[in-house]
């Protein structure tokens, strides 16, 4: 054998070395193994799946503003519970069906009484709320209820709810003439501490009025009992009185967003706790929901001749001063007798605010067999009761009605069987002002000023001349009059003076005088002791005896 060297060719006849092949004994299923794997490992993970699935519900939106299929989740208290699989269109494209996912643990979400919102920013007057959503994107959030009626659609709320479920508190019904200022989200406030909020409101079936639904929270919801007042608290309350100018308000928030308030009424009252959902009368303010209860309301009716300009609707009717009730109407009427045109004025009272006074009114009717005080108005109507037009603001020009007792009213005829009670009426303090000031001034007109004025003018002609008169003539004649006086009394004072020979001769009268009157007091005494000197004449005076010795002076 040659050797081979490397990279030499072999020669011809030289034999190639055969190959060798070697089989392996393992199957051909071997190969199949990898894809049988893979399909058990999907098979579970679908199996698993499909175990671990929650329930599939609808829910039914306005709009699917800031959802995304496969993308939102759904939340309940920030631990997501599902995912939106699918949004389309409604048939009659009047809103959008959203399909959600939900995980098996919250199959407790797929039952009656169950909500869903989305959660997006909101800025309202309530407050600022779903502000982290401007990171995170949008959510649908959902609260259930203790119902366990499986349930798979549902029709979501454009708001979130003001109450969750299971939240600790009471709910409770307000009744009210409107809407006002308030809002769902308005604050509720028991002694200027927000204790509560507005849930929601509707319209009455009747469409006369409007119900609220408010929430209480736990621990404050035992403060309301059966005797407790609510009333709107809305706005800025400014009152005008005695004690000057008044400005009260819950707090800022009640003048932006409105809110309601409640409190107990004073003095002695029930204060038994009340259940869940009782309903109360809203009111308008707080002074009307603090005042005595008013009773059931009685319709009255009024007839004015004179103008009532400045009444409004609203206004109050006062009996004796105290607030009785207010008008409810005024419209116009026409009689064809005077040709006039009255105005009739409808109100609405409520006699129990009288107190004692009603009680005793009711059982002295009771005892004369009336049992609509019709007859006992009667008479309150012959002792003078009427009704008045009263200015209640001079500044605004403002009327009420005042019902009260006159001194000599004009009689009235009343018929006790005409249905509204027509109470009569007189003319107001200030009408009776105005035509008596009418009156005056008719009077005024009547006087002819124009011919006073014309003999005036000519009076003052005439004593024009009569003092031109009087300067001219009459004047230097009193002025040598009274320098002639001068010179008389001049003479008088010198014939009158002390050395003149009128003076001396005076004063020897005057003792001339003096002595006679000392005689005839003399002669008047002496005729006083002897009167029978008259006709006898005097006689004459009775010698003195003779002095006594003095020895015989001395003895005893």
């Amino acid at each position: 054998m040659s050797d081979d060297k490397p990279g030499s060719v072999p020669e011809a006849g030289d034999e190639l070395p055969s190959p060798v092949v070697r089989r392996r004994r393992a199957g051909a299923w071997v190969i199949w193994l990898v894809p049988i794997l893979a399909a058990a490992v999907g098979i579970s993970l679908v199996v698993s799946s499909w175990l671990q699935a929650g329930p599939e519900v609808t829910v039914s939106f306005e709009s699917a503003q800031g959802l995304t299929a496969g993308k939102t989740a759904v939340k309940f208290k920030d631990v997501v519970i599902g995912k939106v699989n699918h949004i389309r269109l409604s048939e009659d494209r009047s809103h959008v069906l959203v399909k959600i996912a939900l995980d098996k643990s919250a199959r407790a979400f797929a039952s009656a009484g169950t909500r869903y919102w989305v959660v997006r920013p909101r800025i309202g007057l309530g407050g600022i709320s779903g502000v982290d959503t401007l990171f995170s994107g949008a959510y649908i959030g959902a609260d259930t209820s203790d119902a366990r009626t499986p349930e798979d659609e549902f029709k979501g709320l454009e708001n979130p709810p003001a109450v969750t479920h299971g939240e600790p508190g009471k709910s409770f019904v307000l009744h009210a003439g409107d809407l006002g200022s308030l809002d769902i989200g308005s604050p509720v406030f028991f002694r200027r501490i927000q204790v509560g909020r507005v849930v929601s409101y509707k319209l009455d079936e009747d469409g006369k009025g409007v119900t609220f639904a408010v929430f209480v929270d736990a621990p404050n919801d035992r403060f309301v009992n059966a005797d407790t007042r609510f009333w709107n608290a809305s706005g800025v309350d400014v009152s005008l009185g005695a004690n000057g100018l008044k400005l009260n308000t819950q707090s800022l928030a009640t003048v932006l967003a409105g809110g309601v308030a409640f409190g107990d009424p004073g003095g002695p009252h029930d204060t038994t706790p009340v259940p869940d959902k009782s309903s109360y009368q809203l009111f308008g303010d707080k002074a009307t929901a603090m005042a005595p209860p008013d009773g059931p309301p009685h319709y009255i009716r009024m007839r004015f001749e004179q103008s009532l300009r400045g009444l409004a609707v609203g206004a109050p009717v006062e009996f004796l001063g105290m607030n009785f009730g207010k008008v409810v109407s005024i419209r116009m009427d026409y009689d064809a007798k005077t040709r006039r045109f009255p105005v009739l004025v409808g109100a609405v009272v409520y006699p129990q605010r009288l107190g004692q006074a009603y009680t005793k009114l009711v059982a002295l009717a009771k005892r004369h067999g009336d049992a609509d005080l019709s007859y006992t108005i009667g008479q309150l109507v012959d002792h003078g009761l009427r009704a008045q037009a009263r200015t209640g603001n001079l500044l605004t020009g403002q009327l009420y009605i005042a019902l009260d007792f006159l001194p000599h009213p004009a009689k009235v005829a009343y018929d006790p069987s005409v249905t509204p009670v027509e109470i009569p009426t007189a003319p107001g303090s200030f009408d009776k002002l105005q035509q008596q000031m009418a009156d005056i001034v008719d009077r005024l007109d009547k006087v002819p000023f124009d011919q006073i004025g014309q003999h005036l003018d000519q009076s003052l002609v005439g004593l024009n001349a009569t003092l031109a008169q009087v300067n001219g003539k009459t004047l230097p004649g009193i002025d040598a009059t009274l320098q002639d006086t001068r010179r008389t009394l001049g003479s008088a004072d010198a014939a009158l003076s002390s050395d003149s020979p009128l003076q001396q001769n005076l004063g020897q009268t005057l003792d001339e005088l003096q002595r006679t009157m000392r005689s005839l007091r003399v002669l008047t005494d002496y005729l006083g002791v002897h009167p029978e000197s008259l006709l006898r004449g005097r006689q004459a005076d009775p010698k003195a005896a003779p002095p006594r010795p003095s020895s015989e002076r001395s003895r005893p």
